[in-house]
């Protein structure tokens, strides 16, 4: 099958799945009155989800990747190159989430790493965006490290698409806001229920819940944290338990120095920037009532010239 093809196929069934987890999200959430569109809804889809995620495949793909296929020989490590296509993509599954378990583990425990992780922990309203709210660092090292052995290993290319498209899919799911039980398959799968409490803000949860896809690894190492319950539905349980920066770039900033983004708004430059989308919805909306009024307006003058013309 032409990559290109199978580029198109996934694209289409993510977004069919988005369509169902956010559907789900409003049948059965798992935390009652989370609104749509909530707090940092617009940083994780402009920011995070589309201009981010744009710029980070050409970086990783054309200039960190590339690179290292152009400059290497790799022809003696191609050891998946006959393998099936559905063989390579379970090998890569399964091989990059215990890294990714591993790494996570790791950043929950060491200082510096952690400054590039905790903006995933940052959201307080969890959803179904919330999982694309990750650090430049956190994504460029994850990804490369992903990405990287499906290429130069010689799979398929049509490996990549296929396991961006289940990556994607694995973590819109784990970080919905919905109500599922998987019953005894939750010991393999991982679900909104484990992952859930890893993002609540209780010090008993903060190493455990590591994995992503496969619950397997928590459970092999003794780091599932499985209540029978859920976390509290109050704002504090959730997130961090300090302020961090509503603003994408203030929240890389906030990775290297700590500061309080109040604190900014004394500076004219800076609260003109922080209150620019603000101003623009707000202008926005009120050309939209006015917009409407008219049209209203417009509706009823033509009403009454309508009732003249009949009248005797």
């Amino acid at each position: 099958m032409h990559q290109l093809n199978v580029v198109t196929i996934t694209t289409i069934i993510l977004v069919c799945w988005v369509i169902f987890i956010i559907t789900w999200e409003r049948v059965s959430p798992y935390r009652k009155g989370l609104p749509f569109f909530r707090e940092g809804f617009w940083v994780d889809l402009v920011w995070y989800t589309l201009i981010q995620s744009y710029f980070l495949k050409i970086i990783i793909f054309d200039y960190l990747i590339a690179p290292l296929q152009h400059h290497f020989d790799w022809s003696h490590f191609q050891l998946v190159h006959n393998w099936p296509v559905w063989v390579q993509v379970l090998f890569f599954l399964f091989t990059h989430d215990l890294y990714i378990y591993l790494f996570h583990r790791f950043q929950h425990s060491n200082k510096i790493f952690w400054r590039i992780h905790e903006a995933h922990h940052s959201v307080k309203q969890v959803d179904f965006l919330a999982g694309a709210r990750s650090h430049v660092l956190e994504i460029i090292i994850n990804q490369t490290i992903e990405f990287a052995p499906i290429i130069l290993l010689g799979a398929d290319p049509v490996v990549v698409p296929i396991k961006a498209m289940l990556d994607s899919m694995f973590g819109i799911f784990i970080h919905a806001n919905i109500k599922v039980n998987l019953g005894k398959f939750k010991y393999f799968f991982n679900t909104p229920t484990l992952h859930l409490w890893h993002h609540a803000n209780y010090r008993e949860v903060f190493h455990a819940n590591f994995s992503t896809k496969f619950s397997i690894w928590d459970y092999a190492f003794r780091t599932v944290y499985d209540p029978g319950y859920a976390p509290g539905d109050k704002p504090e349980n959730w997130g961090l338990f300090y302020d961090y920066p509503r603003d994408y770039f203030l929240q890389h900033a906030f990775s290297v120095k700590r500061f309080d983004e109040r604190n900014l708004l004394k500076y004219r430059w800076f609260k003109r920037y922080y209150t620019l989308r603000p101003r623009l919805i707000k202008n926005l909306k009120s050309k939209k009532d006015k917009f409407i009024s008219l049209c209203a307006s417009l509706n009823d003058d033509g009403q009454q010239d309508i009732n003249s013309i009949k009248s005797p």
